[in-house]
């Protein structure tokens, strides 16, 4: 499945492409299996392998075999991992940033909404000048903001967080809360807190 060119930064073959390298590359200590990726990147996994193999080709991305499992992971000493990833960082490297830094303790749920949510789906529109986070939970509202601030200086962009609790985010009273689930979003919810 071919996706179009994503509305962020065009430049990239596609969102797919555009998203397994931010992910590798915004996270070069780890490795990943090609189905752990296609499921987090929510990219079939056909489409991920053909993309994978392409950068593996070029040397951007490495990759191995662990019995019966490919993993994959950055290839930081290619001459253009550290720009690509400068680039990454700022366009696509919210998905990532948020969900690293917004792992906090009574977070149940984060989502990012607004314009650049817009762009990651493909809604075309001028480049996002920050990024609008949505924290559901019983959270501490210090640790919210210092999140925030966390990620702000890491991606170059404005961070503003806004809470709600549980209840508010299932209810139908909250305006916001209405606004952001009719409108495109991603959810960056940490593995830890989606697994509990």
């Amino acid at each position: 499945m071919r996706s179009e060119a994503p509305a962020l930064m065009p430049i990239f073959r596609s969102r797919h492409q555009a998203a397994l390298l931010a992910w590798l590359l915004l996270h070069p200590e780890h490795e990943y299996t090609l189905t752990d990726l296609a499921a987090r990147l929510e990219v079939p996994l056909t489409t991920l392998q053909r993309e994978a193999q392409r950068l593996v080709t070029a040397g951007i991305l490495q990759d191995r075999t662990l019995g019966r499992a490919r993993l994959l992971r950055a290839n930081v000493t290619n001459r253009a991992a550290a720009p690509l990833t400068q680039l990454l960082q700022v366009t696509f490297g919210p998905q990532t940033v948020i969900g690293d830094e917004f792992a906090l303790a009574g977070a149940v749920k984060v989502v990012i909404f607004g314009s650049w949510a817009e762009r990651y789906r493909g809604t075309p529109g001028p480049p996002p000048n920050d990024v609008d986070v949505l924290v559901v939970g019983v959270v501490d509202r210090a640790d919210v903001y210092e999140a925030a601030d966390r990620a702000q200086v890491r991606l170059g962009m404005q961070v503003n967080p806004v809470v709600r609790t549980p209840e508010q985010w299932a209810g139908g009273a909250d305006s916001l809360v209405l606004q952001i689930k009719a409108s495109p979003t991603v959810d960056v919810t940490p593995e830890l807190t989606r697994s509990s």
